[in-house]
């Protein structure tokens, strides 16, 4: 056999597709009669050196690829298989491996490496695998191993620090690897080789180097040798040591001081004089820091004696030399820079870094930028006058509006001119900080904008004008139309002021949209976007008529959709592109003229046409437009109410097929919102497909498969058909409150520390007391005494999250409300089961001294509710 899986493993490489499905076929065979074998052979091939390197290669991929998967699931799947496999087996596995790392074959031993850090992820933490960090040493410590050993050893210590957590590693063995890889960075170690596999295992290292990085004397030797790599005379080798700069100035931050004179130094070099990819690595290492203060001063409380890490201003400190550095890079533009988003250089990367050193320093770096844009900004060179308005749309957030503003006003005129100028790259740039200056200096609901009666026609003329520019500039274009419009928002008279325009901008974003010399841009997407912008932030009672005229036009587009021809995967993909951003302006027309019950006659209208429009787009069967036609559908609901009943026979096929997406969990997400929707808009009318939506809904809670962000919506669900249905949701008490029970006991058990999940845990509490609220709401007047049995479990969970420290608002306010809604429907019952009365008065109180209205007075209501439960008890 070992003799036929190398023909197979050849020929499942081979240019005739007979061949390899032949090929693969008979590997799968193999695979599903023998895993254990097919694994052990597959190891034998990838580590036995007179083997062809392509059937070595590929035995590695196969046998990596059977071992970790993207998707939870499956990977899931994958460790379960592996964990099951005898233990010699694995053994010889493992040992066949390592044994690989010698290989003389440099791709064998690379894989080989990749290969064991996977087994290494499903090991180590469960404590399988101890010998393997003192495996790996022996090969960096025996005297005489050759070169290539240590570096396949090393980048095999470095791809397992990625895989397994700093958990995982007791610190002895912390220790015995950082004192590898260091020692294989020396500049006394002569293969270059071996010194940038063990930089960037340290890369992969630095968060399991905290103890060793509180230790002065061990940190400072960790620092001297990265700094000697950075200055090292190849080029990979100082990229990789400024990488674990980068990386060191995020995650030891508060260590850093002692050596930041020589890091600047080093850095300042590197931007200056060192290729790209080493100076765009220089720039970041600022830009880490950058993101660190930031981070110090969102979250600074004054007086608070938290010093848990103490800012240390390094921004602040270095900012008269380390903004001029950051300005010359901008002088270092790529001719290709703007038609090509994957494109980041220099240039791009010094913008970045001075606009975050903008939101660190404030108003401190205006007056140490201003000077190079009044000297470049007139110059003949076009890389001058780019750099001079890139410069200044960098810094527009961060400092006051009284140190921007002057600069702003006197600019102004300028950049409209600038979008004339003959140079694209220039037209581009002023687009974007037009863009930047309507999102950051123009809110008139504020009391500010840089927008005047005086300028505004200009400013909408320049941009009408500019939108036919080249795509990439009429995309920056729609940008700035985008947030020309934001700005308008509950602005009172001030919205006025663009209505006489809104025509002329609506025709001009749909003809935009029409283009067809977008290709490979995404300027129609953009020009939706702003037209979606304009609809939702203009004055409707002046622009009705407007609206009431794009309706029937966005209609027409959405049918025409039907009509293309589709002859390719890339054309079902266009179309459905497009259906998307069509279905979106008609969620957005639709949300728009519902606000008042003069303008949504308008949508009543023409209800039946645009739901047999979005019907036809859930026939051609595409994720991304399913979704938007869901959301535009949870808005019509919204908008016919009750009279949404006569859709539900056509439309509930497709409300389920959504609900039943687990693959493309969005889709599933946002049709469990518009089941709520639906719900408010039917009220009981609901319930003869109650039981089939709440089966699905129940079905996709026990589901492993369905990503974990659908829960939330799914027990908010749950209370908007309660309050539908009323007392007919007693029916599915019995399974939906032991859901929502285990749900709250899971909430106790979320790792808070990650931001991720902090998110998650109060999206789920926050949802978990909507189901609650829906009930208890739904149930009040005929049989609140059902959840009298479960109005303990409820207080406890009340209880246990307010005592998280620090707790989400909106968190706080559905708690509060729940415990206002069981007061209010157990009435006099609920003397029985509010036994600390304590409890609830420190949080209410807590409460009532909040800067949020709406919580107040939620507590307010909630105080008046138990009192009276209290009162009409006594």
């Amino acid at each position: 056999m070992a003799l036929e899986i190398t023909q197979f493993l050849l020929a499942a490489q081979s240019a005739d597709a007979k061949v390899r499905t032949e090929a693969e076929a008979n590997l799968s065979q193999f695979r599903e009669q023998n895993l254990p074998g097919f694994f052990l052979l597959l190891a034998v091939e990838l580590s036995n050196d007179g083997k062809p390197t392509e059937s070595r290669r590929l035995a590695g991929i196969v046998l990596k690829n059977s071992l970790d998967a993207k998707e939870t699931v499956r990977k899931q799947q994958l460790v379960q298989q592996w964990q099951v496999i005898d233990s010699s087996c694995k053994s010889q596995i493992k040992s066949l491996l390592l044994s690989c790392l010698g290989s003389s074959v440099r791709e064998a031993s690379h894989t080989a490496a990749q290969v064991i850090a996977k087994i290494a992820s499903i090991e180590v933490p469960q404590k399988q695998w101890p010998e393997l960090i003192g495996s790996l040493l022996v090969n960096m410590t025996q005297q005489g191993r050759p070169a290539s050993v240590k570096q396949a050893t090393l980048e095999t210590l470095g791809y397992v620090c990625e895989e397994i957590s700093h958990q995982d590693l007791v610190q002895d063995e912390v220790n015995s690897v950082l004192t590898a890889v260091v020692q294989g960075m020396n500049v006394e170690e002569k293969s270059l080789e071996v010194r940038l596999a063990a930089t960037r295992a340290l890369y992969n290292a630095l968060d399991f180097a905290q103890t060793n990085f509180d230790n002065e004397m061990e940190r400072n030797y960790i620092m001297k040798v990265i700094c000697e790599a950075a200055t090292a005379k190849e080029g990979q080798l100082r990229q990789a040591a400024f990488e674990c700069l980068v990386s060191i100035a995020s995650t030891y931050y508060e260590l850093l001081e002692p050596y930041m004179q020589t890091l600047f130094q080093l850095t300042a070099k590197a931007v200056k004089e060192d290729e790209e990819a080493v100076a765009l690595q220089a720039i970041e290492f600022w830009s880490s820091i950058c993101d660190e203060e930031i981070e110090l001063q969102d979250y600074e409380v004054p007086d608070s004696g938290d010093s848990s890490v103490q800012h240390s201003h390094f921004i602040e400190k270095a900012l008269e030399v380390l903004v001029p550095m950051l300005l010359e890079t901008l002088l270092k533009q790529d001719e290709e820079q703007d038609q090509d988003d994957e494109i980041w250089n220099l240039a791009m990367a010094g913008g970045t870094c001075l606009g975050l050193v903008a939101r660190t320093v404030g108003d401190a770096v205006v007056p140490l930028v201003m000077p190079f844009v009044e000297a470049n900004i007139m110059k003949p060179d076009w890389r001058s006058r780019e750099a001079a308005i890139y410069a200044f749309g960098s810094i527009l957030e961060g400092p006051s509006i009284e140190k921007l503003s002057p600069m702003v006003h006197a600019g102004l005129k300028h950049l409209l001119d600038a979008m004339k100028d003959t140079n694209e790259h220039i037209r581009d740039t002023t687009a974007w900080t037009l863009s930047r200056i309507f999102e950051l200096l123009h809110s008139p609901s504020s009391g500010f904008s840089v927008i005047s009666p005086a300028n505004l026609q200009q400013i909408v003329e320049v941009l009408l004008e500019s939108i036919k520019d080249v795509p990439h500039v009429a995309e920056k274009v729609c940008g700035a139309i985008y947030f020309l419009s934001q700005g308008y928002e509950d602005a009172g008279p001030s919205s006025s002021l663009l209505t006489p325009f809104i025509t002329q901008i609506i025709g001009s974003l749909i003809a935009t949209a029409d283009r067809t010399d977008n290709t490979g841009s995404k300027l129609r997407t953009t020009a939706y976007e702003a037209l979606n912008e304009v609809v939702r932030c203009s004055n409707l009672s002046e622009t009705s008529q407007i609206i009431n005229h794009l309706c029937p036009v966005i209609m027409e587009k959405l049918a025409q959709t039907f009509e293309l021809q589709i002859l390719s995967s890339e054309d079902r993909e266009k179309q459905g592109d497009l259906q998307a951003s069509l279905c979106g302006v008609l969620q957005v027309i639709i949300q728009k003229l519902s606000n008042t019950d003069e303008t949504k006659s308008i949508i009543l209208q023409v209800a039946d046409q645009i739901m047999m429009l979005f019907l036809k787009v859930f026939a051609c069967r595409s994720s991304t437009v399913h979704e938007e036609a869901m959301l535009a559908i949870g808005a019509l609901a919204y908008a016919t109410g009750s009279d949404f009943l006569k859709y539900m026979p056509e439309f509930y096929k497709y409300l389920e097929m959504g609900m039943q997406n687990f693959e493309e969990y969005q889709v599933c997400s946002i049709s469990v919102g518009v089941v709520g929707d639906i719900c408010r808009a039917l009220d009981d009318k609901i319930l003869p497909y109650c039981d089939g939506i709440m089966t699905l809904l129940l079905k996709d809670l026990s589901s492993s498969e369905l990503n974990r962000s659908v829960k939330p919506p799914i027990f908010s669900c749950f209370g908007d058909i309660a309050l539908a249905i009323g007392e007919h949701f007693e029916k599915y008490l019995q399974y939906a409150l032991p859901m929502m029970q285990s749900a709250a006991e899971v909430c106790a058990q979320l790792d808070n520390s990650d931001d991720e999940m902090l998110d998650y845990g109060n999206q789920l509490r926050r949802s978990i007391f909507e189901a609650y609220s829906g009930i208890l709401q739904g149930f009040k007047s005929t049989k609140a005494n059902l959840m009298l049995p479960h109005a303990p479990h409820l207080l406890h969970f009340i209880e246990v999250v307010a005592k998280d420290r620090p707790r989400d608002e909106t968190v706080t306010k559905a708690a509060v409300a729940v415990l206002g809604d069981l007061a209010d429907a157990l009435g006099s019952s609920a003397k029985t089961i509010f036994k600390d009365p304590a409890f609830f008065a420190q949080l209410l109180g807590e409460c009532l001294q909040s800067d949020d209205e709406q919580l107040k007075e939620t507590a307010t209501w909630t105080q008046g509710m138990i009192g009276r439960a209290f009162s009409v008890c006594g």
